[in-house]
């Protein structure tokens, strides 16, 4: 992250699950930071702003609708007025609805050049029910994406539950989302450092965390939301490699809710990093390959109707001869 960006959490989780108290937590406890905090509410009567703590960081809300492409620039338009205060904040929070779907605002963090510029995305968290989860699941589409999405997952209310379904529900959300920082909790008390702060949307930040995030060949079928992590020891052709995931993105970038890799490409000494959402792309150098360090190309899709072979057999098609 550039010393001049503002890093963002967005703090996403179903309805009750206990985001809002989560945020409390994050605005009350001594760290000596300052946050700037955007509220989402679903419907034209505001709620969820009168549920913050009165306290010194200033509060926007957004109402009627989700963030998504309808109250996008209303996002960017407070985002950009937030980076032209003096008085300046340490960080921004973006509490959504709980019947939000956390793509589009990922998204809005590649799509706007101001935003991009300005702001780096720290980390999705996640807030999820413990008693009532497996159920959400079923029925919905967006609480199945929130955990898809995550960095951090904290499954909250595990003293509603026995640990035989406990273990239930943590195998659950390890079908859909096996890489996230996964934490128990009890009406949201977590350290503050676990959920803020962690630069957890960074490759290798996730990987000094997880160092099996990308290990190759794990492939989920427990649920329409699937991973499958790919890895090649050989370099890329750095065209075909690209030429191979405009195609892919084109053909199958609404079912692919994240992707992100570490690249090694012939004639080139450092490393790429991509990142993804859906259909946009992000990539660029990140620093020199370092001396004794194995250069290897890594890459994982989490998304839905995912083809494991397909996938394999065109990445293996990118190798350099």
């Amino acid at each position: 992250m550039i010393s001049n960006q503002i890093p963002v959490t967005v703090l996403t989780g179903y309805l009750g699950a206990g985001k809002t108290t989560l945020l409390n937590r994050l605005l009350t406890e001594r760290h000596g930071k300052r946050y700037a905090v955007i509220v989402n509410e679903f419907g034209e009567i505001g709620i969820d702003n009168d549920l913050v703590v009165d306290v010194d960081e200033e509060v926007f809300e957004m109402n009627n609708g989700c963030i998504c492409c309808t109250v996008r620039g209303d996002l960017i338009r407070i985002i950009g007025g937030l980076m032209k205060r003096k008085d300046g904040f340490d960080a921004v929070v973006i509490e959504t609805t709980g019947l939000a779907d956390p793509g589009p605002v990922i998204q809005t963090f590649f799509v706007d050049d101001e935003v991009r510029a300005r702001t780096a995305l720290d980390a999705v968290v996640t807030v999820v029910d413990a008693k009532h989860l497996l159920g959400q699941l079923s029925g919905s589409h967006e609480a199945v994406e929130q955990i898809a999405f995550a960095d951090v997952i904290l499954l909250n209310k595990i003293d509603l539950v026995g640990e035989g379904e406990l273990a239930d529900v943590e195998a659950k959300i390890r079908a859909i989302n096996p890489y996230a920082k996964l934490f128990r909790t009890e009406r949201s008390q977590i350290a503050i450092d676990e959920v803020v702060g962690r630069g957890a949307f960074e490759l290798d930040r996730i990987l000094s965390l997880e160092p099996e995030f990308l290990s190759g060949g794990h492939h989920h079928h427990h649920s329409d939301v699937a991973s499958v992590s790919l890895k090649l020891d050989k370099p890329l052709d750095s065209q075909k490699f690209f030429s191979w995931m405009q195609g892919l993105i084109e053909v199958k970038g609404v079912d692919i809710l994240r992707m992100k890799g570490i690249l090694s490409m012939k004639d080139d000494d450092d490393r790429y990093v991509i990142q993804g959402v859906h259909m946009l792309i992000e990539g660029d150098h990140q620093r020199p390959w370092q001396k004794g360090e194995q250069r290897e190309s890594r890459l994982v899709f989490i998304g839905r109707n995912l083809d494991a072979d397909l996938l394999r057999n065109g990445f293996a098609n990118c190798v350099a001869q």
